[in-house]
């Protein structure tokens, strides 16, 4: 058997004489493959990466959540769709209407799909979430030492917004501008919103999203938002009641 190299006067070790023997006595056998690919708990591997992105995100979303929704689930199918959507591809995913009357979950299930998209680990994951009153009175002159076009446009390019009670607020000329320029710049610019609203969409009797809101905003709406109609019984009635 031939002797393994040696380094200078040392002598093989017995590995080294092992492993020749066997290369002797078996010179067809390759050395099989070596899976030294990172597993999910370490680095380098996709799945360790969207962890560590979606405890970011997930961070982001509960400082962005009031107190009260901290426990918010998306449970509607539909709502379900959407989150999945937009923390998969953002650009196509468009908006959500939630409609409904007072109580039946359309807060709770915006904040919900709102930590729904943060555990899917999204690369990129930047929220704000406020009332159309909040925003109005962030919005006025002297509302915001940044003024009110810094805060527009804040709310306009924001990659995910949640605008909660939309046509809540007493409609004028300044509200139903300031309302059709941040849908519309969204719009234009391909950004996932989430709206909810009392108002329904449509409705032959009383006020609706049209009527209150305007033909131009709706417009806007029809085109790349879904309408979610949220129904049951006022929830909160329902709690204090039990």
């Amino acid at each position: 058997m031939t002797e393994p190299a040696t380094l200078g006067n040392q002598r093989p070790s017995a590995l080294a004489r092992l492993m020749a023997g066997i290369a002797e006595r078996h010179p067809n056998i390759q050395p099989g493959p070596i899976d030294d690919s990172p597993t999910p708990d370490e680095p380098g591997h996709p799945e360790y990466h969207r962890r560590r992105r979606a405890e970011w995100a997930l961070a982001r979303w509960t400082t962005a959540t009031p107190p009260r929704y901290r426990n918010a689930d998306a449970t509607h199918p539909h709502v379900q769709e959407w989150a999945d959507a937009v923390a998969t591809d953002p650009d196509t995913a468009g908006s959500i209407l939630l409609t409904g009357t007072t109580g039946t979950g359309k807060t709770h299930q915006a904040y919900g799909a709102l930590r729904r998209i943060a555990a899917a680990g999204p690369h990129r994951y930047e929220v704000i979430a406020t009332t159309a009153a909040d925003m109005y009175g962030l919005l006025r002159p002297g509302g915001s030492d940044r003024g009110t076009e810094t805060e527009l446009a804040r709310l306009t390019a924001v990659p995910l917004l949640l605008l909660d009670d939309l046509g809540s607020a007493k409609a004028s000329e300044w509200t139903e501008e300031i309302t059709y320029r941040l849908i519309n710049e969204r719009y234009n610019a391909c950004l996932p919103s989430i709206y909810t609203s009392n108002l329904p969409a449509s409705s032959p009797d009383g006020p609706n999203i049209t009527t209150v809101l305007g033909e131009r905003i709706s417009s806007r709406l029809s085109q790349d938002t879904r309408v979610i109609a949220m129904t049951g019984p006022d929830r909160r009635r329902a709690l204090r009641s039990v």
